[in-house]
């Protein structure tokens, strides 16, 4: 096995995916959504740098192309558990999530099973683009997260009434809850029409593996 610098990002990526959830248990509400998004988004950052070094550096290795797919399915799959976890478990938010679990699993396993002829069922630019969307749309998630709690915080305490004359405009908002509930319906809109698109794409790449699959899944004659 290679350790080069590529191949070390990569390692790091995966150690990274479980540490997402981590940050829940030692850490309280806005702090683990903080964390949990910066070491999303940095982990995220080394898919294209690991893969951008290794073809410029000449570094492409076994190792590498066996731990990039993995570190990504880790991240994917663990961070929707999390956001899923403490969510109001909204279909808007399970359906796609679930479509992208499915998919990850399923894929994953049709690689095991083809064995020597998984090399068969390459990476395709879509396939990239759906990891893209993915990452991106878990990221803003995140940050909804984040918005939402510092919200709760600036209201804790604080009477309806009065909260509702401040998001009406008729009182001062010197807490920022206006920015801070815009902050979090506009980063919970979007990141659920990304993950929408990202599991579209998750679908369409999902079927494409299956049809490539199809020659080494008919029974011998």
């Amino acid at each position: 096995m290679k350790w080069n610098l590529p191949n070390i990002l990569t390692l790091m990526r995966l150690f990274a995916a479980p540490m997402v959830a981590v940050m829940f248990l030692y850490f309280t509400r806005p702090y683990a959504d903080w964390f949990a998004l910066i070491l999303f988004v940095s982990a995220a950052v080394t898919d294209w740098f690991d893969g951008y070094l290794a073809r410029a550096w000449k570094q492409e290795t076994k190792l590498g192309a066996m731990l990039d797919p993995i570190a990504d399915k880790a991240m994917v799959v663990i961070a929707l558990m999390v956001i899923i976890g403490f969510s109001s478990w909204s279909p808007w938010l399970v359906l796609p999530a679930t479509v992208i679990l499915f998919r990850e699993v399923f894929v994953s396993g049709l690689r095991e099973y083809l064995g020597d002829v998984a090399g068969t069922l390459k990476v395709t630019p879509l396939a990239k683009w759906k990891t893209t969307f993915q990452m991106t749309a878990i990221a803003v998630l995140f940050s909804q997260g984040v918005f939402e709690h510092y919200l709760g915080m600036s209201v804790f305490g604080m009477d309806q009434d009065l909260i509702g004359a401040i998001l009406n405009g008729t009182e001062d908002d010197v807490l920022g809850l206006r920015w801070k509930l815009a902050g979090m319906e506009y980063a919970g809109l979007a990141g659920l029409w990304l993950l929408w698109v990202a599991a579209g794409l998750t679908a369409i790449t999902g079927a494409d593996y299956l049809i490539k699959a199809m020659p080494h899944l008919k029974e011998d004659r």
